[in-house]
């Protein structure tokens, strides 16, 4: 499981006042490091098959009851963590003896904080059609992170973010060598509606032409653009359109609203592979209240809402598309100039506004991100346009 770390280093650039920084990206040199993360059980059968050491390894998450006699052999356990998962108490002993150290999870908890992959809509709304949304584990673990009790207890807190750091390293895994374009928007665009059409429309061409669509993962245009890409044709998402619109929004139920939307993706029973991905959101708890959309085809949900926005953000690393919002997605427009405001030395990432009356008139956002960009690189990273159809020649062109 990776470390928590920040988006960039500050460092000061020559010739610049002792206050002002720029953001420069971290580089990384030298030989990829040996397999440290043990994420799932054949992993660990490899490694044991090989003879391979345990020393400083991190075991995420494993049930080890079938590795018990092998491992009660190995002494060469110094610094190994094993991270959650299932311990039999006669080896959870020896582990210890040996140098390793244990780190348990919480059988109350309704998530897995070591978990080594993203997750599905499926598994986020399990048990939904017999219990009802309350019972799945996406509200599970809403109710968890608002209780009152545990919001402030160390252990609780700690579990929350290695799980958070969990979903950071599954994520970073996922995105690396593909051209991620992001997708923000209003989350009260209502399907049925020609507004949730064209972010629809948006995120399938996006994805037809290569590229992994991510959003904020949230109903209304995040749900639209994951949608979007998701549908394999033109005539699925036609359809799909069709089919939603019978279940506007989420007001009148949240099982009715995601009910129909999984009935959509049963259209297809396979899970597509990492390789193939062409949707993802990245939701958060702390908008609990806001209930995933079901088509991302992963889904990395966090418990730290600032986390979520600066990695939505950090992985857009072929644009960033702002459709029509309002305070969330303006703030998310000022954190993206904030890092084009600074960045230095690497190709900026386009920002382009669709909607010249939304972002000129109703918020004017645009004459103030200009007055930014003036005399700085971002200047030509800005777009702002009408028309939807023209936001993939501005990426991809």
């Amino acid at each position: 499981m990776a470390t928590l770390h920040s988006m960039t280093n500050l460092t000061p650039a020559d010739g610049m006042r002792p206050h002002e920084v720029r953001y420069t990206r971290p580089t990384h040199s030298g030989p990829a490091p040996a397999l440290r993360e043990v994420e799932d059980e054949q992993q660990l059968a490899d490694l044991l098959a090989q003879g391979r050491s345990l020393e400083g390894r991190r075991l995420q998450g494993l049930d080890l009851t079938v590795f018990e006699d092998r491992l009660l052999r190995h002494d060469d356990l110094h610094g190994l963590v094993v991270l959650g998962g299932t311990v039999p108490p006669r080896l959870e002993s020896h582990l210890r003896t040996h140098g390793a150290i244990i780190f348990p999870s919480d059988p109350a908890a309704p998530v897995r904080p070591y978990r080594g992959e993203l997750y599905t809509a499926r598994e986020l709304y399990a048990g939904m059609a017999d219990r009802g949304y309350p019972a799945t584990p996406d509200a599970l673990a809403y109710t968890w992170a608002e209780d009152a009790a545990l919001r402030h207890d160390a252990y609780v807190t700690a579990l929350r973010a290695i799980h958070d750091d969990a979903m950071n390293d599954a994520l970073t895994g996922l995105v690396l060598g593909r051209d991620v374009v992001g997708v923000m928007g209003g989350h009260a665009v209502a399907r049925g509606t020609a507004d949730f059409a064209q972010a629809a429309r948006l995120g399938h061409a996006l994805a037809a032409q290569g590229c992994l669509v991510a959003t904020g993962g949230g109903p209304g245009a995040m749900e639209a653009a994951n949608l979007g890409a998701w549908a394999t044709d033109t005539a699925e998402l036609s359809r799909a359109l069709g089919a939603l619109a019978a279940v506007p929004y989420f007001d009148t139920g949240i099982e009715g609203w995601a009910g129909a939307a999984l009935q959509v993706l049963d259209w297809h029973h396979d899970i597509r592979s990492a390789a193939d991905v062409r949707s993802l959101g990245i939701p958060t708890w702390h908008y609990g209240h806001e209930p995933p959309n079901v088509f991302g085809d992963r889904i990395a949900k966090f418990f730290s809402n600032a986390l979520r926005e600066d990695l939505l953000l950090e992985q857009s690393t072929a644009g960033l598309v702002v459709l029509p919002g309002a305070a969330g997605t303006v703030q998310e427009v000022f954190q993206m100039a904030t890092r084009l405001y600074y960045e230095v030395d690497v190709p900026l990432t386009p920002l382009v506004l669709v909607d010249r009356g939304h972002w000129t008139e109703h918020l004017p956002v645009w004459p103030l991100l200009q007055s930014l960009a003036r005399d700085r690189p971002m200047r030509g990273a800005l777009h702002l346009v009408d028309d939807i159809g023209d936001v993939p020649g501005l990426l991809l062109g």
